[in-house]
């Protein structure tokens, strides 16, 4: 599989090219005076015109979504598909403020082989502020210009039981449905913007997921709908038939932004309060299903495919949860990075063996390649060192990323009689991570929204392992499952006994249950 990258216009920097002049601070009037091995818009932002609000304004977006209009941008193209991007989280004008301060401008950082490559990207022009009633928000998507309504929430913020469906129950689901006219959840929000433009006689926009979640589309199209359905049932029925969720399946390494990579854009010679660093590899499959039109965004290397479904599946499970198969291991045994955990002999073996004889037999083949070369391609691409992907970004939230990525990998596997031991141990390892302490007794930070109740459940865990299964929202029935079960507590006792490197050096050596 070949990564559908437009040419760069921006070149790579050495030693050379690196600026040796104190960096320019980001704006609109200081991109002419940018040093000239950093790339910027050649469009007028002036004249753009906003077409998409995005939802969650991180580093991927921009690495992603943006650099793909940027790119449109740059050829004269897409020129009122520029976005304004919003948030439902107070945390999230942090980034409004940032990105203000220089004109929702971003510098993406490209990290080649050869050397880093900067450009500054422009197809942001605006951020709705977060707001409590989600007023801002819901303004800007009722606007009629606007006709894309794109995500990245995460993929445990689409309110999904652990059967698959709507989770109807939730209780922030169920304050939006009491008071509909002041949402705190994106889909409310959503919601009542449908609501305001069918009132208006104004068609929906489309609702276009870009998270890790195996059919967002549909989960999306679930969440609105859902919802409306609980205060609006004639609502819910007009989003239905005329709005449109398409599928998509999203691919690129985006690290997150700290002091280092700052320091980076410092030294290209750019000050920006949030520059994105990001592999150089990137892809993106979408269903072409939009109810309100959308960028010609196939210019740019997007797949549009009826099969968006087996591209998400394969990527879901040998990249999604292979990033699980390592990044557990990892933080237990202190090591900082992906590439760190790759490099590590019995963490690197983990990962290729649990891959190719857990992962891709339950992964399709996709157009021009197979699982298993897939799968190479992601050794490869995990252990590039210059991507500073750190264990514990990848960590986060394991429990929304191990039942969207792992547990149905498990779940196929024990249902066709395939080996489970080696996702049994990253099972064990992410339950013995949350225990909170490393194997050279350093503490382990808060690393997910519900870390108390999983670091209560990991230490009972020690004692009596099925308690770690017995969280019934993450597992469901899997702690009925006898032969995982039992898998899973032998490694985990093990694991405690005798330690993380022991389990994964008798994993190695053995692919098979550890001894009593």
């Amino acid at each position: 599989m070949t990564a559908p990258l437009a040419p760069a216009e921006e070149r790579p920097a050495d030693e050379r090219t690196m600026s040796m002049n104190a960096p320019v601070k980001l704006s609109q009037a200081a991109l002419p005076h940018l040093p000239s091995h950093v790339g910027r818009p050649r469009y007028d932002r002036a004249a753009l015109r906003a077409g998409i609000v995005h939802v969650g304004v991180g580093n991927f977006h921009r690495a992603h979504q943006g650099w793909h209009l940027h790119r449109l941008m740059q050829q004269g193209l897409a020129q009122d598909w520029a976005v304004i991007g919003a948030g439902v989280r107070p945390q999230d004008e942090a980034m409004r403020a940032r990105l203000s301060a220089q004109d929702w401008l971003t510098t993406l950082i490209e990290l080649r082989p050869e050397g880093p490559a900067a450009e500054v990207i422009g197809p942001m022009i605006g951020f709705a502020p977060p707001a409590e009633d989600s007023a801002p928000l819901i303004a800007a998507m009722s606007d009629p210009a606007i006709r894309i309504v794109s995500l990245t929430v995460t993929e445990g913020g689409y309110f999904v039981d652990p059967a698959g469906g709507f989770d109807a129950a939730h209780p922030d689901i169920r304050r939006d449905a009491a008071d509909p006219a002041r949402p705190r959840t994106v889909f409310g929000a959503i919601v009542a913007a449908m609501a305001r433009r069918r009132a208006q006689g104004l068609a929906p926009f489309t609702v276009m997921s870009c998270d890790n979640l195996q059919g967002n589309g549909a989960a999306a199209r679930r969440a609105v709908t859902g919802l409306a359905r609980m205060s609006d049932p004639a609502l819910a029925d007009w989003i239905e038939a005329e709005g449109a969720f398409p599928n998509s399946m999203v691919d690129c390494i985006v690290p997150a932004t700290g002091p280092d990579e700052l320091a980076l854009a410092r030294r290209l010679g750019v000050e920006d309060a949030a520059p994105v660093t990001h592999e150089n590899y990137r892809q993106w499959v979408i269903e072409d299903r939009f109810c309100a039109g959308r960028p010609e965004l196939e210019r740019v290397g997007v797949i549009f495919s009826d099969a968006v479904h087996d591209y998400e599946l394969l990527k879901i499970r040998v990249l999604n949860a292979g990033h699980q198969v390592l990044a557990n291991a990892g933080e237990l045994l202190g090591l900082a990075t992906i590439a760190d955990c790759m490099a590590h002999p019995l963490i690197g073996a983990m990962f290729r063996r649990v891959e190719m004889e857990e992962i891709c037999p339950h992964a399709p083949d996709v157009p021009g390649t197979s699982a298993q070369d897939y799968a190479r391609l992601i050794e490869r691409r995990f252990a590039n060192p210059a991507i500073r992907d750190s264990t514990r970004r990848v960590a986060h939230d394991g429990a929304s990323r191990h039942p969207a990525f792992v547990l149905p990998i498990l779940r196929e596997a024990l249902a066709a009689g395939a080996p489970v031991e080696g996702l049994s141990l990253v099972e064990a390892l992410w339950a013995r991570m949350c225990a909170g302490v490393r194997e050279d007794g350093s503490a382990i930070a808060p690393n997910d929204p519900i870390w108390d109740q999983l670091q209560t459940a990991a230490q009972a865990a020690r004692e009596r392992s099925a308690a770690w299964l017995e969280q019934r929202r993450i597992y469901g029935d899997l702690a009925e499952a006898p032969r995982f079960a039992e898998a899973f507590a032998r490694w985990l006792d093990l694991i405690w006994a005798r330690g993380t490197a022991e389990a994964l050096r008798i994993h190695a050596q053995q692919g098979a249950a550890p001894a009593a």
